[in-house]
C-alpha cells in the first residue's frame, strides 16, 4: 500500500488482533476510533483507504460514508444511499416489497402514536405473536418478542428509546438463516449458514458477540430448493438496495415455502464469532484473503472520487 489503511472501529473484538489479517497484505495498517478527531486523524496519516468496522448509527447508516465521500476517501462497503436504506428496516422493506421479495407482514408505529391504541391495532392486523424492532438499529438492540397486548406495549416503549419509529412484524416460525454476499466476479452468494441458539433463546446481542453462545451450521440444513432460493433472494436483496462489495442478508426460513427476509447488513460483523468471515472461509477465502480483496476493491475506486 502506498501510505496507510485506516480501520474505524465500533464493535467488540476489533483491535490489534484484527489488524493481523490486513497486515498479511498491507504494510501500514492503522486503527482509529470514530470520534471528533477522526477527520484530522485520517488526513494527517495520509490514509489511502478506510475499512469501516462499525455497527449501527452513525457508522452503518450512511452518515460516516457521507463523511468519507466529502473527504474524497475510498472505503470498503456500500455507499451513502444503500447504507441508509439498508439501515432503515421500514424503507428497506418497501424496496423488497416493490421488487417482489418475500417479507413478513408489518405495521409501523411512531413516537407520535397512542401506544396502547397502536398496540391493539397491530394485534388486530397481525395477530398476537409479534416481533418489535427499532427501525434504525443494529446488533438486535431494542428487539423484543411479544405474545399479548401488555407485552407489546412494554416492548414498544422500550424500543422507542432507540428510535422514533418501530417496526412491528408478524412472527414467523422457522430456522434462523443468513446468506453472505461478496462481489468479486459478479455478485456471489456465499455458503448459507444456519444459526442455532440454546432452547428459549434467540440470536440477540449476547448470543452474537459471546463465544460459544451460538452454533453456526455450514452449510445450513435446508432442502436444496430452499437453500438455492435463499441465495438467490439474498443476491436480489443486495442488488435491490444498491449495496456494494459485501453484505449479509438475514432470513427466517419456515419448514415449507419461501425464505422471509429479515434485514440486510451492509457492514457484517468481523469479530472472531462473526458469521460473514465463517461463510467466506467455507467458500475458500481465509480472513486475510477476504479483507485484502475488499480493500483492493475499495482502492480500485479511488480514481473515480478524486
Amino acid at each position: 500500500m502506498r501510505r496507510s489503511l485506516g480501520g474505524s472501529r465500533g464493535f467488540p473484538g476489533f483491535g490489534a488482533g484484527r489488524r493481523r489479517p490486513l497486515r498479511e497484505t498491507f504494510a501500514n495498517v492503522l486503527v482509529f476510533e470514530l470520534d471528533a478527531g477522526i477527520g484530522d486523524a485520517l488526513k494527517n496519516n495520509q490514509v489511502d483507504v478506510v475499512f469501516p468496522v462499525l455497527h449501527g448509527p452513525p457508522g452503518e447508516d450512511g452518515t460516516f460514508q457521507g463523511f468519507l465521500e466529502i473527504l474524497k476517501m475510498p472505503y470498503v462497503g456500500s455507499g451513502v444511499h444503500a447504507s441508509a436504506c439498508a439501515m432503515d428496516k421500514v424503507i428497506a422493506k418497501h424496496f423488497f416489497h416493490d421488487a417482489g421479495l418475500p417479507v413478513a407482514r408489518d405495521r409501523v408505529i411512531s413516537r407520535r402514536d397512542d401506544i396502547r391504541a397502536a398496540a391493539q391495532q397491530a394485534i388486530a392486523q397481525l395477530g398476537s405473536s409479534l416481533i418489535v424492532k427499532p427501525a434504525r438499529q443494529g446488533s438486535a438492540l431494542g428487539v423484543a418478542f411479544t405474545n399479548n397486548a401488555a407485552e407489546l406495549e412494554a416492548a414498544l416503549k422500550a424500543a422507542l428509546a432507540y428510535d422514533e419509529r418501530i417496526l412491528v412484524e408478524e412472527r414467523i416460525t422457522g430456522k434462523e438463516i443468513t446468506a453472505g454476499i461478496l462481489e468479486r466476479n459478479g455478485v456471489e452468494a456465499l455458503p448459507v449458514i444456519e444459526v442455532r441458539t440454546p432452547p428459549g433463546s434467540w440470536y440477540d446481542y449476547e448470543h452474537r458477540y459471546t463465544p460459544e453462545f451460538s452454533q453456526h451450521v455450514i452449510p445450513a440444513g435446508l432442502p436444496e430448493e430452499q437453500y438455492l432460493r435463499t441465495q438467490e433472494i439474498a443476491k436480489q436483496a443486495h442488488m435491490t438496495l444498491g449495496c456494494r462489495d459485501l453484505s449479509r442478508v438475514d432470513f427466517i426460513v419456515p419448514d415449507h415455502g419461501e425464505p422471509v427476509i429479515l434485514e440486510v447488513n451492509t457492514l457484517p460483523g468481523m469479530t472472531p464469532t462473526s458469521l460473514y468471515p465463517e461463510a467466506a472461509r467455507a467458500a475458500g477465502l481465509s480472513f486475510g484473503m477476504l479483507v485484502a480483496l475488499l480493500v483492493k476493491r475499495a482502492l480500485s475506486r479511488a480514481g473515480a472520487i478524486l
